[in-house]
């Protein structure tokens, strides 16, 4: 898999990776920092079991194939997740596309903290909601939502955000009961880093 300007790694599809368990657990949990939280976060909110997230950890962190996330976007910049694994410094890289450019521009970067500009909630909304279909990658409104979620650097995001991510979380097999810690975790997480 080659993203033009983006060469400095062995580059793989990474969609199928989406469906595996363990694998919501390990990219957003991943961006916490849960330090001053009373209740500490574990994979059974997404629906996932620790051995789950051990097992596809192995596949996601591979410094010999670094798993890449395409969310093409109609007519609109898109994005691509790309899980940098140099060997013994992972990190994860996001890439904005953008339709008639050869090459992706890098916005944000994840290696222990997020540093970049991110988006807005309604930038956000935006590719999350506008698949194209001519394009690889994910077409799924929720599991495009939830890989652009740790893009989010707006402190102003609407009252109907906690239900938009609730939902995105049962549709990719979080239990409804806990659908709603987590999302009370990751949003309070990311409006505050703001």
């Amino acid at each position: 898999m080659l993203i033009k300007g983006y060469d400095v790694g062995p580059l793989v599809p990474g969609e199928s990776l989406l469906v595996r368990p363990g694998f919501w657990s390990n990219y957003l949990l991943a961006m916490q920092r849960w330090g001053g939280c009373a209740e500490h976060p574990v994979p059974e909110w997404f629906g996932e079991d620790g051995a789950d997230v051990d097992a596809l950890s192995e596949v996601l962190f591979d410094p010999e194939h670094w798993p890449a996330f395409r969310v093409p976007a109609e007519d609109s910049p898109g994005a691509v997740v790309i899980y940098s694994n140099l060997d013994g410094d992972c990190g994860t890289d996001y890439l904005l596309t953008h339709p008639g450019r050869s090459y992706a521009e890098q916005i944000a970067s994840w290696d222990g903290d997020f540093s970049g500009t991110g988006l807005t909630w309604h930038e956000l909304i935006r590719i999350a909601e506008s698949p194209s279909l001519a394009d690889e990658g994910v077409q799924d409104a929720a599991p495009r939502f939830l890989l652009l979620l740790p893009l989010l650097t707006d402190p102003d995001v609407p009252e109907t955000a906690s239900a938009r991510l609730i939902a995105a979380l049962t549709a990719v097999g979080a239990p409804q009961d806990t659908a709603s810690i987590a999302t009370e975790h990751l949003l309070a997480h990311l409006t505050k880093r703001s």
